[in-house]
């Protein structure tokens, strides 16, 4: 086999029916961790791909688009807004 035909092999998904892979749910979620990836069938015809979860890059906590929170945020509000926060009509549309 040249390594054109072992790359190629790498990158195929193998079909399972749906019965064999609620029987072999473990086995088959083992092998995606190792990188392997199948198609879930009913019938003959592709449903479904099972296939690992790329992880989530880290995030940095704290990061606030325009740099950081002016302390002023924290500032209780004035009586009005929250007022109008607390009426019925804080969840109509502004300008109603």
């Amino acid at each position: 086999m040249t390594p054109r035909n072992q790359v190629a092999l790498v990158h195929m998904t193998m079909q399972v029916n749906v019965h064999e892979a609620k029987s072999r749910l473990s086995e088959l979620l083992a092998r995606v961790e190792q990188g392997e990836e199948f198609t879930i069938a009913r019938a003959g015809r592709p449903i479904a791909r099972l296939v690992a979860v790329e992880a989530a890059a880290p995030r940095e906590l704290g990061f606030v688009a325009g740099g950081p929170i002016p302390d002023s945020f924290f500032d209780p509000l004035p009586d009005a807004d929250i007022a109008r926060w607390e009426s019925q009509d804080a969840w109509d549309a502004p300008g109603s």
